[in-house]
């Protein structure tokens, strides 16, 4: 029958009920025979690849979906962000004459950079202007936050809709609306502070023209960072505030005393969000700029001394090492902001 069947006697086993068969020929004189389990048969006759190699496979089969997911964010990166850093650095270091033509200046036009008033002026004006705007607007985002988060305002939801509206608005769109609303003589604000007997007051002079910039941005980005901390609020468990509720604590308390510090983190992401968002101030007064040229210079804030070197004046190579200085005032910022919440905990 074996032999019928294709395969040789030997490979054939008996049945269950008859017993091993005795082994025969020079097998019997060297013991019982070894185990048939998969442990005691060698990778190259099953073959299976090695253990280590198996791992790899494994792993390399769960990175693949996380680096197709991540490769489009990569890819708009370098095009609109590595690539033109690159090239402002190469630019910075030439310089372009009418007479000359195009020569290799090494680091002369950083040392231009850092030796203008211009420039760090506009540097230290943004650095007070986010000492200002930056606590304000987590503050009054926070206490809407709050609110809503506390359901004692009815149709929580249409006002969180309206408060998130303004940082829908493009930044153009809302400076040169504010702009109308604070023109000097005709807006309604200028009115109404002149009804109530302030007199003349000129939103757009040299004085005010930074707290006018200031409550511009903080109408933008208040409903943004108000989005953002009421989430966070609602990640909190409900039985932490319930058993403050039961205990007689009042709202108050449970606010500032346990919800303040479990947003902790969500604060200081948004603190340096909105810090390198200062830094970068552009919009704003370039807008403001058009109404009252005398009020915003030449260098009002990095990003317009940036962009009146390169454009205004021509100047692209100084322009580049200029962008190159503030990338790297933004790059030690974003380094602060990683180093605190590293020490938070957030980072492990």
């Amino acid at each position: 029958m074996s032999e019928q069947s294709g395969f040789p006697a030997a490979a054939v086993r008996p049945s269950a009920g008859l017993g091993p068969a005795a082994p025969t020929g020079p097998a019997a004189s060297k013991g019982p025979p070894a185990s048939k389990g998969p442990a005691a048969e060698p990778a190259a006759s099953t073959g299976q690849a090695p253990p280590h190699r198996t791992g790899r496979r494994r792993r390399r089969s769960r990175q693949w979906p996380g680096a197709v997911f991540v490769a489009p964010h990569l890819v708009i990166l370098t095009l609109f962000m590595i690539v033109p850093t690159g090239y402002a650095v190469y630019d910075s270091l030439f310089t372009s004459k009418l007479v000359g033509g195009t020569r290799f200046s090494g680091l002369a036009n950083y040392r231009t950079v850092l030796s203008s008033h211009e420039f760090w002026d506009g540097v230290w004006r943004v650095l007070l202007f986010a000492v200002v705007q930056v606590p304000l607007t987590i503050a009054i985002a926070f206490f809407f936050a709050a609110v809503f988060d506390a359901g004692v305002v009815r149709f929580g939801r249409f006002f969180r809709t309206v408060f998130f509206i303004p940082f829908a608005v493009p930044g153009v769109v809302a400076a040169v609306m504010w702009s109308f609303l604070l023109l000097p003589g005709f807006g309604p604000y200028s009115k109404a502070l002149k009804s109530l007997g302030f007199g003349h007051v000129d939103f757009f002079s040299s004085k005010l023209i930074l707290p006018t910039i200031v409550l511009i941005v903080i109408w933008e980005w208040t409903g943004y960072n108000m989005t953002i901390l009421y989430a966070s609020l609602k990640s909190i468990p409900r039985d932490v505030t319930e058993a403050a509720v039961i205990d007689g604590a009042p709202l108050r308390t449970i606010i500032l005393r346990m919800k303040l510090p479990m947003v902790r983190p969500t604060i200081v992401m948004l603190v340096f969000i909105n810090m390198v968002g200062a830094l970068q101030l552009f919009t704003e007064p370039s807008i403001l700029s058009a109404f009252q040229p005398q009020a915003v210079s030449y260098g009002f804030t990095p990003t317009l001394y940036v962009y009146n070197t390169a454009v205004g004046s021509g100047e692209y190579n100084l322009g580049a090492a200029a962008a190159v200085v503030l990338a790297l005032i933004i790059g030690l910022v974003s380094l602060g902001a990683f180093a605190v919440r590293r020490r938070n905990g957030e980072f492990r």
